[in-house]
């Protein structure tokens, strides 16, 4: 006889599936919605390639690389006439990725410096924060980017009157005022050393702002690999000292420490290469400037709008996330000698971020979004140049159509991921 005691536990009864089971019939019902959902795609893939072929409509992606024909007016990879159309796609897309990733930079700083102003106890600067708040915010962004170009830098003087800025301009002003209210004695020399000085480098005009351009000579990448390592090591040096500042309490000038880095570095490596950059400096010649870097109006307008129209938005998601965090912490930090600036960069802004971020990652997708009205004042982001231009000279919408929605599909969800992962860093851990 055999002991029982050694033959183990009895075994599991097998299990017997019943459509009651929850797992089963959620597992069967996935499984069917998914090959539904194949067939439709299939079904619409095929019905697509059939009327294509019909109509004798060519499809596929070989028309990237046929020639494009159109010139581009904002460009900040080399293009012209004769490139591809995948050649203006690129060109397109890092129209789109410059003009989102400036709006978030610019209406990120508008939007806290809104937002602190409309708790302001001031009771001017409180109101005009709020009068900012409730105009951009009621005004469509479509109309903003009109109102901007069409109301603000089309008025602007021609390239013969552009405004110069530097600092002959305000000398020379100065100078004519001082002579204006019969202090001769002082604005006749001050004039006269003005027009000594050199010519201003900046001008505004209607047809955009005319800059000085950099020109990258052999040995410039010396000063890019500097700029990287700078911040490489300031990045090294703030995690340092978050450690440093949580075992000993001790703060570390992180911020001037980074700046220092990122300025002295680059500089550093340009003067052992010799200074390898130079600049163009702009001239008028004719009815418009020669050289120098162009920015043009369209871009301007759309900077401008987009960054104040989301900005409105951001300043209410901010002031209440501040409001979100209770005064205790407020009066707890006062009671320690903070000063009101300190406490509210070191004490609320942190713990206001818990609140602030998922609704600011919505507002940076929406401006993202929303740059595709551009096209409203010619400006050539990717919907105008590849949803716009090339698809109404190749005619293959399909291709066109899939491809820019897969573009801004994939700006969102890199956003998105960005901003998730922040806002795990700063969440609220519970122990």
């Amino acid at each position: 006889m055999s002991d029982a005691r050694l033959s183990g536990p009895p075994p599991a009864p097998s299990r017997r599936w019943s459509w009651t089971d929850p797992k089963l019939r959620s597992s069967v019902i996935q499984i069917v919605l998914a090959l539904i959902l194949i067939w439709l795609a299939w079904a619409f893939y095929a019905n697509a390639q059939s009327n294509l072929t019909r109509l004798g409509i060519a499809s596929g992606f070989g028309f990237l690389d046929n020639r494009a024909g159109f010139a581009i007016s904002q460009t900040l990879i080399p293009y012209n006439e004769n490139m591809s159309y995948g050649r203006a796609f690129m060109v397109g897309l890092l129209n789109t990725l410059l003009v989102a990733f400036l709006g978030i930079v610019l209406a990120t700083i508008i939007g806290f410096l809104m937002g602190v102003a409309r708790l302001s106890k001031n009771v001017v600067i409180k109101a005009l924060a709020s009068a900012y708040v409730e105009i951009t915010r009621n005004l469509p962004p479509l109309f903003q980017i009109l109102f901007w170009y069409l109301a603000v830098l089309s008025t602007l003087p021609g390239p013969r009157q552009s405004w110069g800025f530097g600092i002959q301009p305000v000398l020379g002003a100065i100078g004519s005022g001082l002579s204006g209210i019969g202090l001769g004695f002082l604005g006749g020399p001050l004039s006269a050393f003005a027009a000594s000085l050199a010519a201003p480098s900046v001008f505004v005009n209607n047809r955009g702002l005319v800059v000085p351009r950099p020109i990258f000579e052999d040995g410039s990448m010396a000063i890019l690999y500097a700029l990287i390592v700078a911040v490489v090591a300031s990045i090294a040096i703030g995690l340092w000292a978050k450690k440093r500042r949580e075992a000993t309490g001790k703060p570390f000038p992180v911020f001037w420490t980074g700046l220092a880095l990122v300025i002295l570095l680059p500089l550093a490596a340009s003067a052992a290469a010799g200074f390898p950059v130079t600049v163009e400096k702009p001239e008028l010649r004719g009815f418009n400037f020669v050289g120098g870097l162009r920015v043009i109006p369209e871009f301007v307008s759309l900077l401008l709008a987009l960054s104040i129209y989301t900005g409105g938005f951001i300043a209410e998601i901010v002031r209440s996330g501040i409001m979100a965090v209770s005064k205790g912490q407020t009066e707890a930090a006062h009671s320690l000698g903070l000063r009101t600036g300190p406490t509210l960069r070191l004490v609320v802004i942190p713990q206001a971020m818990r609140v602030i971020v998922p609704p600011l990652t919505s507002q940076y997708l929406n401006l993202t979004k929303n740059s595709s009205l551009g096209v409203a004042v010619g400006y050539p982001d990717l919907f105008a140049v590849f949803a716009g231009s090339t698809l109404n000279q190749t005619g293959q919408a399909i291709e066109i159509i899939a491809v820019t929605m897969a573009v801004y599909l994939t700006i969102s969800i890199v956003t998105s991921t960005i901003m998730g992962w922040y806002n795990k860093r700063v969440a609220l851990v519970e122990r």
